[in-house]
């Protein structure tokens, strides 16, 4: 079956979709985006997903393409197309088309816009929920804006780049004074010594997750103590448990980082306790 995506106004076959070479988001990586996970005909968190949305046009100064309730119809649209029912919708916004120069385009530009989808077999998660993953760590070398979801990706692309070449599926981010950020395309926890979740505080240096916001939301109903603040390798290294959470994961065991093993190597309860207890606690909004 062809895939289908939206671009700039029109519904075209996936293969066949194009911006302008000049398209800002190509050029400069001045550009944003969100991805939703689909799971049994809904989409996950889409309130919280499209409200971060807006907030990263707004930190870079692109205006929204369109209300949302009509963004919001175009990605129905997309998902009908593709017929997801478990999967993924991505939205990306840019600055738009116009000659190359670093300064913003005057007279403004129209904004572009591209929406695609696909689907994602469920099952390729489940077994990595059952035998968890491998990370390894890098020094965090992102610009310092890391809260805006824009497309300017390289380092963590050569990040992960790296732990797939070590034959881990994650890289973990330690900034400059060894303490540990976030993943390469996910946020990061620990359990610690005294059982309490521990994640960064969501300032510039990671990325807000959905994901994250709402496991705050499950841990409460599950009684789970949760505490943001820094934390070391070592501690992490050190801890009971350590997982990833992301909107394509929500919450995937690590069970080695650097050749080191995690607590008995083994994922651990409480991550798959907040798994468990996720989709009920998280908005669904019908395709």
């Amino acid at each position: 079956m062809p895939r289908f995506a939206y671009v700039n106004g029109r519904y075209v076959r996936h293969a066949e979709a194009a911006v302008s070479i000049e398209d800002r988001g190509f050029v400069f990586a001045d550009a944003v985006y969100e991805v939703c996970q689909v799971q049994r005909g809904f989409i996950v968190d889409l309130t919280r997903h499209l409200d971060r949305l807006d907030r990263s046009l707004g930190e870079i100064r692109i205006t929204a393409p369109m209300p949302r309730a009509a963004l919001v119809a175009i990605m129905r649209e997309v998902l009908r197309r593709n017929r997801v029912v478990n999967g993924m919708v991505y939205v990306q916004v840019t600055r738009g088309a116009a000659r190359r120069d670093h300064v913003f385009p005057s007279p403004a530009v129209r904004p572009s816009l591209v929406v695609t989808a696909k689907s994602v077999n469920p099952a390729v998660n489940e077994a990595r929920y059952i035998s968890g993953i491998n990370a390894i760590t890098v020094p965090d070398n992102r610009w310092e804006r890391v809260d805006i979801k824009t497309v300017g990706l390289l380092p963590n692309v050569l990040a992960r780049q790296q732990a797939r070449e070590a034959g881990a599926q994650e890289a973990i981010f330690v900034d400059a004074d060894g303490n540990v950020t976030e993943g390469g395309a996910t946020n990061l926890w620990i359990v610690d010594r005294d059982g309490t979740l521990v994640t960064r505080p969501a300032d510039r240096a990671i990325l807000r997750g959905i994901t994250r916001t709402t496991l705050m939301d499950v841990a409460q109903k599950l009684g789970l103590p949760v505490e943001e603040r820094s934390f070391s390798v070592a501690e992490m290294l050190e801890s009971r448990e350590v997982f990833i959470t992301g909107a394509m994961t929500i919450c995937l065991p690590v069970v080695a980082i650097d050749g080191h093993t995690i607590a008995n190597g083994h994922p651990g309860m409480t991550a798959q306790k907040l798994r468990d207890a996720f989709f009920a606690v998280a908005e669904k909004t019908v395709i």
